[in-house]
């Protein structure tokens, strides 16, 4: 029994000490709350700060006004290609020479190969409507001229209008610049040279034929024959006439038995008749000899012979004449599905939409200019003071880029249809309520251009500024004298004067102090506001100035 007494009391003992030690740490809180005061409180106990005007420093510095816009960034010019496939004769499949996006798009290069043919891009502002060839004539024609001029190709002068064998020269050397074969007329145009060359062949043979039969015709009888030739005939003919008269006028040879020769007064046995048939031979044939003789003196008439060599003559004319105009057919054409004309280039491949072995259909590949450029809307006022030509700058991977004011579009002006932003701000703000602004961009390094591409950026503009620093006071330290006068506060020695002065240029919170009434240095103190005042009413003031001053 005494054992559990012992332990019954020892609990109790712990019991009483634990109550004691709660009661002592209470009484302890209770003094120390009323000892500790929180921050809150404090402020909360302490009284109103005595109302005090807030005063600023007059600065020296320079004032600058600037406008502040926001653009996106992008190519200038967009514009979509598409090539004319109507007289290929079969689906347009792509070959070759597909271009990658960011490849740049320079004069007379090949932008696309289809069905083998190249399709080049040229500069010129009217697109494809026609296949050029030998005798057409247009804009279009005009149009060809310039553009191969421009990449040092002779292909006649831009003024004529005509597609001419100088023009056909030009593009043949055109296409030998790109590494293709020249177009041609096609099989048909090729096989009509070939005839109108034979023709003429043919019509020369006839000519040379008529000429010379025209020639021996104008030779006469004596076919050929020379006048010395007939001369001698005539003499020998004479001559055999005399001596058979002379021969046959001596009496014959008598018959001697012994055979001895005759003499000279005997006629000449080689004689082999004096009859009349003789005689007459002898005198025809001198007949002939002189009349051929004389034929000689006498013009023949070729009449037929010289309207035959006419009629060749006119024939191979019209031969002729013919192979020049199948010539003139089959001169180099410029097919409409094998050029592309662009306003401008070079220029970046922006998109392709077919790819080697695919089809075209429709456009092709969107190409735009190669000159970056920023795209802003400007409020009226702000568009008004950035005329073409302005320099801003805008803000790269931390550095300044300049950038120049290239275009402000008039209210009336119609937007750029190759512009996305000029369309949707004519269509969210009124005539003349917004202005499109396009800015060219300096020299950019590849990093520089890879980050922005396609982004919005900020650019500022400078639109004025003052020569040099000049003194400066916050706007928030102006106020209106009864007369509608601008002035200041000036605290110097606790003491506060109204100051009448004269303002300038004002920007970015500041303003220009030109003149005052009385003399004002950089490091007067000017009063902007007025600190909270211990009353309601003066704290309405104060919270009224901040307001005004924020």
């Amino acid at each position: 029994m005494s054992t559990v007494s012992s332990h019954v009391s020892g609990g109790r003992r712990t019991i009483v000490a634990m109550a004691v030690v709660a009661v002592v740490c209470l009484a302890a809180g209770l003094g120390l709350s009323r000892l500790i005061v929180s921050p809150g409180q404090a402020a909360a106990n302490a009284a109103a700060p005595t109302a005090g005007p807030i005063t600023v420093p007059v600065e020296s510095r320079v004032i600058g006004n600037e406008v502040v816009l926001r653009g996106d960034v992008g190519y200038d010019d967009p514009v979509d290609l598409t090539v004319e496939v109507g007289d290929l004769g079969g689906p347009a499949v792509v070959t070759g020479q597909v271009k990658e996006v960011g490849a740049t798009v320079d004069p007379a290069t090949v932008v696309l190969e289809v069905a083998g043919r190249p399709v080049i891009a040229l500069p010129g502002d009217l697109p494809t409507y026609r296949t050029l060839r030998a005798g057409v004539s247009g804009p279009d024609v005009q149009q060809l001229k310039a553009a191969l001029r421009a990449v040092g190709i002779d292909g006649g002068d831009p003024g004529g209008a005509t597609y001419d064998s100088t023009t056909a020269a030009g593009v043949r050397a055109l296409y030998q610049k790109v590494g293709y074969e020249s177009p041609t007329g096609g099989e048909e145009v090729t096989g009509a040279v070939r005839a109108a060359q034979e023709a003429v062949t043919s019509a020369e043979a006839g000519v040379r034929s008529a000429q010379s039969a025209l020639a021996t015709a104008g030779r006469g009888g004596a076919a050929g024959q020379s006048v010395a030739q007939l001369d001698g005939a005539v003499r020998v003919a004479e001559a055999e006439l005399t001596y058979l008269r002379q021969e046959c006028a001596k009496p014959p040879v008598p018959m001697t038995p012994d055979g001895a020769e005759p003499g000279p007064q005997y006629r000449d046995p080689s004689v082999a008749s004096c009859a009349a048939p003789a005689f007459v031979a002898a005198e025809s044939a001198l007949g002939t000899a002189r009349a051929e003789r004389a034929a000689l003196d006498v013009a023949p008439d070729t009449t037929a012979e010289r309207d035959a060599v006419r009629s060749a003559q006119d024939q191979l004319k019209a031969a002729r004449d013919a192979l020049a105009e199948a010539q003139t057919d089959a001169l180099t054409p410029l097919p409409a599905n094998e050029v592309v004309y662009l306003p401008s280039l070079p220029r970046r491949v922006d998109a392709v939409s077919v790819e080697r072995g695919g089809v075209v259909q429709g456009k092709f590949m969107s190409v735009s200019g190669a000159t970056v450029q920023v795209t802003a809307t400007a409020s009226r006022a702000d568009a008004e003071l950035l005329t073409p030509g302005t320099v801003g700058s805008m803000s790269v991977d931390g550095a300044d880029v300049p950038v120049t004011v290239a275009e402000v579009t008039e209210p009336d002006a119609k937007p750029d249809a190759a512009s996305g932003t000029g369309s949707d701000d004519g269509a969210k703000a009124p005539a003349g309520d917004r202005r499109r602004v396009v800015f060219t961009v300096g020299d950019l390094t590849p990093e520089q251009l890879t980050s922005i591409q396609g982004s919005n950026v900020r650019v500022r503009v400078p639109v004025s500024s003052t020569d040099g620093e000049v003194l400066a006071v916050p706007l928030a330290a102006l106020t209106a004298g009864p007369g509608g006068e601008s002035r200041i506060e000036v605290m110097a020695d606790g003491t506060s004067t109204l100051v009448e002065v004269t303002t300038g240029l004002a920007a970015s919170g500041f303003v220009e102090i030109s003149d005052a009434k009385q003399p004002l240095k950089a490091g007067d103190l000017v009063v902007v506001g007025v600190s909270a005042a211990a009353d309601g009413g003066g704290g309405d003031d104060g919270s009224d100035e901040s307001g005004e001053d924020a």
